[in-house]
C-alpha cells in the first residue's frame, strides 16, 4: 500500500467509524497481468494517444463527459504499481455507451492508486439465496464484466451471514468486502445499529490479522467504482409507490431529495410493479448518521406524497438540499 493510502481506521473519531451502511462497500482491488507494463510501453511507441482516443460522441456517462483528448494524451501512459492504466479504467465506459435506468460512472479502479495516477475523480447467490438477496450472482452485466468483474468465477467468492441472515458480508463481489444489514419492516434505526455493531467486530478482526480497509484523507474509503467513493454508504428502502411513480413530478422530487430509484433486484434492473427501492444518491458531502437521516426524511416524505395523491390531493416538489456545506 503506497505511502499516501496508510492510515489506521483505529486513529479516526468513533462518529467516522461507523463506516458505510446497507450495501456499503469497503475496500477493493484487482490483480493484474504482469505483463501489462510491457504491453503499455509497447503501445506507447505504436500508437499516438490522438490515435487510440476513444469515440465518445453517443455516450451517456460521467467518463465520457470529463474525459478529453488533452486528459487523454496525459494520462494514458501512465502506469500505477500494479500496472493499470487508464483504458483498462475506462474499458467499461468505452464498451457500455449508456444505461436504461442511470447515468452510470463509466470507469473503475484496478486497485487504490488508480485514482491518483489515473486521476479518476478529476473534473468533476444459492437460487433461493439469491432470490432473497442473501447471496449475488454471477455478473452478466455489461457495466461488470467488461471490467473484469466476473473473472475466475466462481473462485474466491463467498458470503457469511448471522443465522437470522439479518447481517451479512459479501466476498468479491464488486468489492473486496460489502458488509450489509438488512430486515423487512421500517425500523431502520435498528438495521443501522446493527450494521455499526458488526462492522466494528468485523474491522477488529481484519485489524487483528495486520490488515485495514483501504481508506485516505481525501477520497474517504477506496472502492472499485468512484461514484462509492466517500462513506461508501447506500442506505436503501423498499417502498411501493403506485401513485407518486406516475406521477410526471416524480423524479424531479427525488432529485431534489438526493435519492435515487432502482428496481429491487439491483442496479440493473427496472422496478417491479409500482415498487422501488429508494436510496441515497451520493456518498460524499455528508456523515454516515447524516445519509441515513436523509433517506428517513425522504423515503417518509415520499410515503405523505403517496397518501396524498391516494386522496385526491394534490402534492408538492420539495427545494433541492444543500449536499455540501461552505
Amino acid at each position: 500500500m503506497s505511502g499516501s493510502f496508510r492510515r489506521l481506521i483505529s486513529g479516526r473519531s468513533t462518529a467516522v467509524l461507523l463506516a458505510s451502511l446497507g450495501a456499503g462497500t469497503m475496500a477493493t482491488g484487482v490483480l493484474l497481468n504482469e505483463n501489462g507494463s510491457l504491453a503499455a510501453e509497447a503501445k506507447k511507441k505504436l500508437y499516438p494517444p490522438s490515435s487510440d482516443f476513444p469515440d465518445l460522441r453517443k455516450h451517456n456517462n460521467c467518463m465520457a463527459t470529463a474525459l478529453t483528448p488533452a486528459v487523454y494524451a496525459k494520462l494514458r501512459d501512465k502506469l500505477t504499481p500494479n500496472n493499470w492504466t487508464l483504458d483498462q479504467c475506462i474499458q467499461t465506459g468505452v464498451d457500455n455507451p449508456g444505461h436504461p435506468f442511470i447515468k452510470t460512472v463509466g470507469c473503475v479502479a484496478g486497485d487504490e492508486e488508480s485514482y491518483e495516477v489515473t486521476q479518476l475523480t478529476s473534473n468533476n447467490r444459492v437460487p433461493h439465496m439469491s432470490r432473497d438477496h442473501f447471496l449475488f450472482d454471477k455478473p452478466v452485466s455489461p457495466l461488470l464484466t467488461c471490467a473484469f468483474m466476473a473473472r475466475d468465477w466462481p473462485d474466491a467468492r463467498g458470503i457469511w451471514h448471522n443465522n437470522e441472515k439479518t447481517f451479512l458480508i459479501w466476498i468479491n463481489e464488486e468489492d473486496h468486502t460489502r458488509v450489509i444489514s438488512m430486515e423487512k419492516g421500517g425500523n431502520m434505526k435498528r438495521v443501522f445499529e446493527r450494521f455499526c455493531s458488526g462492522l466494528k467486530q468485523v474491522e477488529h478482526l481484519i485489524q487483528e490479522r495486520g490488515w485495514e480497509f483501504m481508506w485516505n484523507e481525501r477520497l474517504g474509503y477506496i472502492l472499485t467504482c468512484p461514484s462509492n467513493l466517500g462513506t461508501g454508504l447506500r442506505a436503501g428502502v423498499h417502498v411501493r409507490l403506485p401513485n407518486l411513480s406516475k406521477d410526471p413530478r416524480f423524479s424531479k422530487i427525488l432529485d431534489n431529495l438526493r435519492l435515487q430509484k432502482r428496481g429491487t433486484g439491483g442496479v440493473d434492473t427496472a422496478a417491479t410493479g409500482d415498487t422501488f427501492d429508494i436510496s441515497n444518491l451520493d456518498r460524499l458531502g455528508k456523515s454516515e448518521v447524516e445519509l441515513v437521516q436523509l433517506v428517513v426524511n425522504g423515503v417518509n416524505y415520499l410515503i405523505e406524497c403517496e397518501k396524498q395523491l391516494e386522496k385526491g390531493q394534490d402534492i408538492q416538489v420539495p427545494a433541492p438540499l444543500v449536499m455540501f456545506k461552505k
